[in-house]
């Protein structure tokens, strides 16, 4: 992994969603990485190396007709059940990201998931960010809400 991967980029956005559970049961679902397949829309996850956890590298390929997205993430910090951190370094997508759980009462969760990637084609994706952006936000947003919904089920993990 480069280190310019590790570096925030200024792409940044920030999803939230609270679950109907406690943070043990949402940490360990988040961190089933197959699973995620089950809640991240047209994406199939798989571990490449390492259990899953500090040190492994993780693939997450999404696929929408022809056009198809290979993302790379390194997992640089797990501190159960509270903070997962990886570092994105695939060719595209690059970065560092972040998962927060916050238990609350009632047994809920609070999920905030942020990324800071760096853009590609220097300007011009400065300039596409804004347009880019909203949709990516809507759809982690929407994933993590199936997230919870399954979570909530018992259906994961």
């Amino acid at each position: 992994m480069s280190s310019d991967a590790a570096e925030a980029g200024p792409g940044e956005f920030t999803a939230t969603v609270i679950v109907n559970a406690p943070a043990s049961k949402v940490f360990a679902a988040f961190m089933n990485w197959e699973r995620q397949s089950d809640w991240i829309p047209f994406t199939r996850v798989r571990v490449v190396e390492g259990d899953g956890g500090e040190g492994s590298l993780v693939e997450a390929v999404t696929a929408i007709g022809p056009a198809v997205l290979r993302d790379e993430l390194q997992v640089v910090k797990v501190n159960a059940p509270y903070e997962l951190r990886v570092v994105h370094c695939g060719k595209v997508l690059r970065g560092p990201g972040a998962m927060r759980c916050t238990a609350m009462s009632g047994d809920r969760t609070q999920i905030v998931l942020h990324e800071w990637f760096h853009l590609p084609a220097g300007a011009v994706g400065k300039i596409a960010w804004p347009v880019l952006w909203p949709g990516s936000k809507l759809g982690f947003t929407g994933a993590l809400k199936r997230f919870a919904r399954l979570v909530e089920q018992g259906r994961l993990p």
